[in-house]
């Protein structure tokens, strides 16, 4: 059973993964999913820039599937680079979690150690994305999964990849409650500018 603790985003816990937004990917997503996954990983990646979020991105074999869209590709840039909380990972496994430069980067004395909770985002629902979940949760990370902010080729696949990672432990949640999780409460600037994102 998923305590209450795992429930709540925190900014000093968590992590933002963002798997495989990539060109070729991406054009094989129908166009109303890819345009909703693309909204909301830039607003997840504003969330992480204000509230210091470290943020992982990883791309599959970028030769073949290319390069990560332009949208997020910029929304990650605004974030930083590796000394300001931004890493990527090129790939070829399926799951980010067997790179082999994943275990330093969570580990002891790695960037991200310490941070035992991840917000995941990326394509394909049930394949990259779900065997990554699978692999945090191994690890015994907690994870939100954003399911607006996740899609595969068929509506079916991704409810597939949704009910296995239901089923591995995670929290399937929405771009909209994680950013109401981290604000925690209504004013400021941080409010304004996400809330506006949202709208």
């Amino acid at each position: 059973m998923t305590s209450l603790g795992d429930l709540a985003v925190s900014a000093r816990r968590t992590s933002l993964l963002i798997i495989d937004v990539q060109d070729r990917l991406a054009a094989a997503i129908p166009e109303d999913a890819r345009a909703r996954l693309e909204r909301n990983v830039v607003i997840l990646c504003e969330a992480a820039r204000r509230f210091e979020i470290p943020v992982v991105l990883s791309e599959q074999y970028p030769k073949g599937l290319g390069a990560t869209i332009g949208a997020v590709q910029a929304a990650v840039e605004a974030v930083g680079g590796p000394d300001r909380h931004a890493h990527r990972l090129e790939k070829l496994e399926f799951s980010v979690c067997d790179h082999a430069a994943f275990a330093p980067l969570v580990g002891a004395g790695g960037p991200l150690s310490g941070r035992d909770q991840w917000i995941v985002t990326g394509m394909e629902t049930h394949v990259c994305v779900w065997q990554t979940v699978r692999g945090l949760r191994r690890r015994g990370a907690s994870v939100h999964v954003a399911t607006d902010a996740v899609a595969s080729r068929t509506q079916d696949s991704w409810a597939t990849g949704l009910e296995l990672m239901r089923a591995a432990g995670a929290v399937l949640t929405s771009t909209e409650t994680i950013v109401f999780d981290l604000l925690q409460r209504a004013g400021g600037d941080d409010f304004k500018a996400l809330s506006k994102l949202i709208k």
